[in-house]
């Protein structure tokens, strides 16, 4: 069954809290879009969010046209599932080596040193958060 509405449900937080993958895209027409996969965070505000560099194509094309989606799907293994969600995307200079460290222990397993080793270095890196707010969300569910 697949419906659409303007904000995200109870369930949609339920399946978005879950440790998968998003595919961003943003506008940037003429050309298509080129979805990205990401970690991503929803918020009891209900918008999702996400950290990327500074100087990334992503925030680039945000500039000028501040429209991006993000779609998630469940794994091979469960029943057909997705979520959609579309709306006007701000770049926030803030608050993005925080939501790193959060997403990194929803990944990843950090007792791992390797792990640990990673989100150090991701850590001493520039990251902006960006914070889609819903105008659409579609769903479906099998």
């Amino acid at each position: 069954m697949t419906n659409d509405a303007p904000s995200l449900t109870a369930e949609d937080l339920e399946f978005l809290r879950r440790p998968l993958y998003g595919f961003v895209s943003v506008a940037d027409s003429p050309r298509p879009p080129q979805p990205r996969p990401v970690w991503f965070e929803t918020t009891d505000e209900g918008t999702v969010q996400f950290f990327t560099g500074p100087d990334t194509a992503k925030v680039r094309r945000l500039s000028s046209d501040p429209r991006a989606s993000v779609v998630v799907a469940a794994p091979v293994g469960e029943r057909e599932r997705w979520v959609s969600v579309a709306g006007r995307a701000e770049v926030e200079p803030n608050g993005a080596h925080d939501l790193c460290r959060r997403l990194a222990a929803r990944y990843w397993d950090l007792d791992d040193p390797a792990r640990a080793d990673d989100l150090a270095e991701l850590l001493v890196q520039d990251w902006v958060r960006v914070v889609i707010h819903p105008d659409k969300v579609s769903r479906y569910m099998m």
